[in-house]
């Protein structure tokens, strides 16, 4: 990922699925990276299933607050 973004969180689904409703609500844009969805799409198999959420840098302190905030 590029220099100009930070991961913010790594984990299930659903988990995603919500800090990126609540990010959203913020005017943050998220960037959800999910290794299992694109090794599917290229036809090969994985057991990974997390999903990694990435910020801009600029925007990462407010997601982490929103992060803390949602217990996750």
């Amino acid at each position: 990922m590029s220099r100009t973004y930070k991961k913010l969180f790594h984990g299930t689904a659903i988990d995603v699925a919500k800090l990126c409703s609540v990010l959203d609500t913020l005017g943050i844009i998220p960037v959800v990276k999910d290794q299992a969805e694109s090794a599917r799409l290229a036809g090969f198999g994985t057991l990974f299933t997390d999903q990694e959420i990435w910020v801009h840098l600029d925007e990462y302190e407010r997601a982490r607050e929103a992060a803390i905030e949602l217990g996750l």
